[in-house]
C-alpha cells in the first residue's frame, strides 16, 4: 500500500508531541495555546455557522399525525 511520507511525519511529530504529556489533552492543549501566544502571530476564529433548517412540505391529502 501506498503511503505519503508527509502523512507519516505529521504523525510522528504529533505521536511524540503528545508523549511529553503523558498524552494528557489538557496539557497538550495548553502547550499548543502557549505556542500560539509565543509565536507573535495574529490568530482569528470564526464565528460558527448558523445550522441549515430543511422544511419539508407537507403532502396534500394526508392526514397529520400527532408526535409521540
Amino acid at each position: 500500500m501506498w503511503e505519503d511520507v508527509i502523512v507519516n511525519e505529521v504523525r510522528r511529530v504529533r505521536e511524540m508531541h503528545a508523549q511529553r504529556f503523558n498524552f494528557d489533552l489538557q496539557a497538550i492543549f495548553e502547550d499548543l495555546k502557549r505556542q500560539e501566544l509565543e509565536s507573535g502571530r495574529e490568530f482569528v476564529s470564526f464565528a460558527p455557522k448558523p445550522p441549515i433548517i430543511i422544511l419539508i412540505p407537507k403532502k396534500v391529502n394526508q392526514p397529520e399525525t400527532q408526535p409521540f
